[in-house]
């Protein structure tokens, strides 16, 4: 389950923020040909937490990964969604972009965000 407690939701500016990510997200998943989670929950979880990292560092960190320094991290890109290992092979730890063979791929190059409006 979504924990929606990690941004509010119900700010505007976070909300601009959250459909950048929704926008970015799916033009990412258009251009390399890869495919949002069958499991909606975590393409919105991972969408979310890219948003929150870019809130509170200024760049859209990998959400999966642990940092102790977020805005120096964000300094080195090498964790920016897209990370280097997606740029690189295709491999997405957040399982945000898959490959279309993937066990846990689904035919979707766009999200439904409905969490914004709960």
């Amino acid at each position: 389950m979504i924990d929606k407690k990690l941004i509010d939701l119900q700010d505007p500016h976070t909300q601009d923020v959250v459909r950048s990510m929704k926008m970015f997200a799916e033009s990412y998943a258009k251009s390399t040909n890869t495919y949002f989670c069958s499991d909606l929950e975590i393409t919105q979880s991972v969408i979310i937490g890219l948003a929150k990292n870019k809130l509170e560092s200024g760049a859209a960190l990998c959400p999966c990964r642990c940092y102790s320094q977020k805005t120096e991290e964000a300094s080195f890109a090498f964790w920016n969604c897209p990370c280097v290992p997606m740029r690189e092979r295709k491999e997405c730890h957040c399982m945000l972009f898959l490959p279309e063979q993937s066990p846990f791929s689904s035919s979707h190059q766009e999200v439904e965000m409905t969490l914004l409006t709960d």
